[in-house]
Formats: C-alpha cells, structure tokens, sequence
C-alpha cells in the first residue's frame, strides 16, 4: 500500500497576520529566488519579493530602474519555493503612483501572474486613494511609511526619519491614512524608536519594523543583509552570519584544487567498465 500524500500545508493570509496586532511578533524576511525561498519558508510568517532585489540581486545602484517585470519574475521564483509564508510583491517605482486604475492593473497583473497573496506600496498620504481603491477591489495591500527607498532621489539619499517635529507629524499621517484606507499591514521603516512606537500604537493594521522598534508587530530585514553576504550594511542591521567570508573560503579552496589537479578527484568522475 501506497503512502498517503501529506496534507497540504495551510498558506498564512490576511486575516493571519491582522490577527498578530499587538500578539507574538510577526517574522517576515525578504526573498528574491525558489531555493532561498525554500529555506526561509518554515520560519517567516511573510516573505517580501522586496524591490530591493534591483541593488542586492541585479547590481543596481537604487531602487528606481526596477521594473514590473523584474518583480513578477522573481515573484514567480519565491512563490515556487514557499508553500507556508504569505508572500507578498513591492509594487515598483512608477507602477501605480499615475491613478488608482494604473495601480490596480499592475497589482492585478502582479497577484496573477505569481500567485502571491499582496502587493506592497510606499504610502505617502497622495497614496491613501489608491489603497482604497485596491483593497475594495479585492487587493490585499501592505502599506510602507518612513523612510521610503523609492523617494530617496527626492529627499536627498536614505536618512532616517524623525529629527524634527515636521518629519515626525508626516510619518505618523502617512501611517493613519494607509490605516484607514484598508492597508492590513504596514512596513515602518528608519524612523526613530519612539516613533515608531507612536505609529504601531496609533493604527489598527500591526506594523513590521525595519530600523525602528522591538514594540512594532513584526520585524523585516533584507535577507542577504542579515547573512552577511556584503561588506557594509545598515546600522540597523544584525548579521546572524558572515556567509560572505564562508563564499570566498570555499570560491578560493576550489581554485586552489582546479589548479592543482586536485579536483576532480576519484570520488567525482564516472567509471564506466564494459558489461
């Protein structure tokens, strides 16, 4: 007798991840191919196809040049790989800032051609009608406040938020619209501790920190960052390995073994002896 299939495995969904505001703190990485996907999956409640992938995947300097296409192909990649996390897809730069119709479109073509769960946008208060507009349409949105990659070019690089009383009055509106125009989550990012603790108090969606507080709902790091894979990272960024010194050990043991006929070895060709 055969053995049964094993059940399948239950995906986390909105109403999951609301249900963590102010509960046991959401774990949420980013994710930009199947294999990394793969491992990440058992331990991340979200996975974040981030437009990040333009600097730490493709070599960009920033996040502008990134592209839809870019994203859903990537997005396809991640969802092959998870089958528990809730994924969801950043919407990049220039996709649905134009009207609340260019913005569903492209969130429409993003959720059906990956089959991931959310798509995720940079909320500046302009944004609060196109989250409406998506999430009335049946879009679930992640909403991201704070210091926002994509208006780095405008606001003169990444610097965190909250030096002034301006800055921290516009964060927190930033927040309360994307809350009350439906967003089930919100990303804050770069902001001052306190801050951030204004924010995940001030709305109903739980709030994902990434360089801001402990009392956020959720933390998110960029995945290559935390692993150790480049030689700066961000202040706010704990490094849980140095993969990138292991990368180079291994690049440079192997040269040394081509180079000296070490390998292949016997124990890596093909014997093949006649019948």
């Amino acid at each position: 007798m055969s053995a049964q299939n094993p059940a399948p495995v239950k995906r986390i969904g909105v109403p999951d991840i609301r249900a963590r505001k102010g509960g046991e703190p959401l774990v949420c990485l980013t994710a930009y191919d199947a294999p990394t996907a793969r491992l990440l999956d058992p331990h991340c409640d979200v996975l974040l196809v981030g437009d990040s992938l333009g600097m730490v995947v493709h070599g960009l300097a920033n996040t502008i040049p990134v592209t839809l296409d870019m994203m859903i192909l990537h997005g396809q990649a991640v969802m092959r790989g998870a089958n528990r996390a809730m994924v969801v897809i950043d919407m990049p730069f220039g996709s649905y800032e134009a009207s609340p119709g260019q913005a569903f479109d492209n969130a429409a073509r993003i959720l059906r051609e990956t089959g991931a769960q959310a798509v995720k946008v940079e909320s500046g208060v302009y944004i609060a009608d196109t989250v409406r507009f998506l999430a009335e349409r049946g879009v679930p949105v992640m909403a991201h406040v704070g210091l926002r990659p994509q208006a780095a070019l405008a606001e003169g690089g990444f610097k965190a938020k909250g030096r002034s009383d301006a800055e921290r009055t516009r964060v927190l509106d930033e927040a309360r619209a994307a809350d009350e125009a439906g967003a089930f989550a919100i990303v804050v990012e770069g902001v001052a501790e306190d801050l951030a603790s204004q924010v995940t108090q001030a709305v109903k969606a739980p709030t994902i920190g990434i360089g801001a507080s402990a009392e956020c709902d959720g933390q998110i790091l960029v995945t290559p960052d935390m692993l150790g894979l480049f030689d700066w990272t961000p202040r706010f960024v704990k490094r849980y390995a140095d993969l990138k010194a292991l990368t180079e050990d291994a690049v440079r043991a192997y040269a040394e073994d081509v180079r000296a006929r070490r390998f292949p070895g016997p124990d890596e060709v093909y014997r093949i002896t006649g019948a």
